[in-house]
């Protein structure tokens, strides 16, 4: 029995845990990015490989500097609130808690729909110049995740105060028939006359939600409801109770939600499913995953698996990755309806799993993990390099396999919540590369294409808020589109970025990832395989990539990029493309890895060409 294993043990594990990822320790350096200058308007700037081309400022009625969130004062206030009720006096107000941050990001067309504890706004990315602000949507009740299919927008609210008519003036009391928290739908065919048409109310709200494509029907998507907030009353919504599952087999903790919307019809919307994906496979048990609290002496307390924080769909592979509080998962969604979990992954360096994003091909996924729940600064010299940070795990058959960690390279400081966060990939073929955000420690652009060893080849960043105190503040998403990066700033507004060509990331790898063929409609929480065009631009890239390696015979690519100029000049040589196509499956032969599916794809794409 190792010491490691020991330890679990220790820590009240009642399951059967598949193996943690290695542990190895990452070197956290100062460098530009650690000592910024701060500033709501115009804080210090470090960039590197990556440049930000517009900041677009929250719109009138989605800011106010009174409103930033402090935990430091969150907590003097409800020290204040306690002292007040012991002493049988007047209680002070609750605290303000980030009523106007900037949340998640979908996009439909040339939209950018970005979410906020406030509602939802609306930007023209068509316009020359900076996305335009084209409409906003007030209806408060936090978190405000957004999802797009079609002319409808899905809408997580998760707050007590959620009104169902989207009003501005909160709920009282601890049962109301107006309160709404679940997943609310909305028409967004006319911006200027944006319709509620379903509100989906559900036991513990919606912190996020994801759509799920039914294979089989395409007038149905189901949503898998990720809920965190407690049980809500049974008076005010009959099918909720909460407690342990030993003590009450019905509680609504220890599952999620699945919502079936026929998009025909969406007003009937409804929960059709809570499947218990915690269950111990042997006994039934509800609670069958971690229970939660610290895994050893040495380790830090982790959260209990009775939900997931998030759920990253791969429809096209009929799987999804789970970020589940205590655990990461694997679950098989082949029937959408009933999702199974394959595999589940622990490991005591996570304190709570947050979200995930799979690569290109499916075989790997990036687990986040957001230790102290994004409002902590987490990413100071001290702090341990394995915390807070990805954990990268490879998918073998059916079960998750933990590979390696990586957290953001750079030291930051006192004044700045910092810790992994929501990222999408960028669509470079031939490689996995991530772009992420980490609060006020930045955007970090990663690549993960050999899983076990990642580099960062680009990053942006920017000062605190405050020098002296923390406030919520930074990139709650940072997501590529059509050539661009969205970054969600929660008090900042929408920002975008480009990358720069580099030694990391060649110009032609930058002009392939145009070439990748976009969704009309893209939430990074439903991934779908990206294509590209067949276009000499792909080419190059393979070819740029190839150059780097030794697997191939610098005579052969030197031929190829003969070849590919002339077919970029328009007058391609057809016969020679073939011929150059055959000579690269040839030497494929004796090439692993990356480099021969690299050989393969780009001997496809000449074939295709030269037909």
């Amino acid at each position: 029995m190792t010491k490691r294993f020991r330890s679990l043990l220790l820590g009240g594990a009642m399951i059967a845990l598949a193996a943690p990822a290695y542990a190895q320790t990452q070197t956290i350096l100062e460098d530009e990015r650690t000592t910024l200058a701060a500033g709501v308007e115009d804080p210090g700037v470090a960039a590197w490989n990556m440049e930000r081309v517009h900041a677009i400022s929250p719109p009138p009625g989605f800011y106010d500097p009174d409103t930033f969130f402090s935990p430091t004062r969150m907590m003097e206030m409800f020290r204040e609130r306690q002292a007040a009720e012991e002493a049988g006096e007047e209680l002070p107000p609750l605290p303000v808690r980030m009523n106007f941050s900037n949340t998640d990001i979908a996009f439909t067309g040339d939209l950018v729909v970005l979410g906020n504890y406030h509602g939802v706004n609306f930007y023209d990315t068509s316009v020359e110049g900076a996305p335009e602000h084209v409409a906003s949507l007030v209806c408060p009740g936090g978190q405000g995740d957004v999802s797009i299919h079609g002319d409808l927008m899905f809408m997580s609210v998760e707050e007590n105060k959620g009104r169902l008519d989207c009003g501005v003036g909160g709920v009282e009391g601890e049962v109301s028939a107006e309160r709404f928290r679940g997943i609310r739908i909305f028409d967004i065919s006319d911006l200027q006359n944006i319709r509620q048409v379903a509100a989906v109310q559900t036991c513990r709200g919606s912190h996020t939600h994801t759509l799920v494509p039914n294979p089989d029907d395409p007038s149905m998507v189901y949503i898998y409801n990720s809920a965190t907030s407690g049980v809500r009353a049974t008076d005010e919504l009959e099918i909720c109770s909460t407690g342990d599952p030993e003590e009450n087999p019905e509680t609504a903790l220890y599952s999620i939600d699945v919502i079936a919307v026929p998009l025909d019809a969406p007003e009937n919307a409804a929960i059709v499913n809570r499947p218990r994906i915690f269950a111990d496979r042997d006994t039934g048990e509800i609670a069958g995953l971690w229970r939660g609290g610290r895994a050893g002496v040495a380790t830090q307390r982790t959260a209990t698996t009775n939900h997931c924080h998030d759920i990253t769909v791969y429809p096209e592979l009929g799987i999804a990755a789970g970020a589940c509080s205590g655990n990461g998962i694997l679950l098989d969604i082949s029937d959408p309806e009933n999702p199974a979990r394959l595999s589940e992954l622990f490991d005591p360096d996570m304190a709570y799993w947050h979200s995930a994003t799979f690569n290109n091909t499916g075989d790997t996924v990036i687990f986040t993990d957001e230790w102290g729940g994004g409002i902590g600064a987490r990413c100071r010299a001290e702090d341990p390099a394995n915390w807070g940070a990805n954990l990268v795990a490879k998918i073998d058959g059916t079960t998750l396999q933990g590979v390696s960690f990586f957290k953001l390279p750079s030291v930051q400081g006192e004044a700045e919540n910092c810790v992994a966060h929501n990222g999408s990939l960028v669509p470079i073929p031939g490689r996995d590369i991530f772009v992420q955000s980490w609060y006020q420690g930045g955007i970090s652009i990663i690549d993960f294409t050999d899983p076990a060893n990642l580099k960062e080849i680009a990053y942006f960043d920017q000062g605190p808020v405050y020098e002296d105190e923390l406030i919520l503040a930074g990139y709650w998403s940072a997501y590529w589109r059509d050539g661009k990066i969205y970054g969600s700033e929660i008090v900042r507004g929408l920002h975008v970025f480009e990358l720069l060509p580099s030694d990391m990331l060649s110009e032609a790898e930058l002009a392939a990832a145009m070439q990748a063929v976009e969704p009309e409609a893209a939430n990074v929480q439903t991934q779908t395989a990206i294509t590209w065009n067949d276009h000499p631009d792909v080419a190059h890239a393979y070819l740029d990539q190839l150059a780097r390696g030794e697997s191939v015979d610098a005579e052969l690519i030197e031929r190829a990029r003969e070849a590919v100029a002339r077919w970029e000049d328009g007058r391609p040589n057809r016969r020679g493309m073939r011929r150059l196509a055959n000579d690269l499956s040839e030497a494929m032969e004796g090439v692993e890895g990356r480099d021969a599916k690299r050989m393969a794809e780009l001997s496809g794409l000449l074939r295709r060409a030269a037909s």
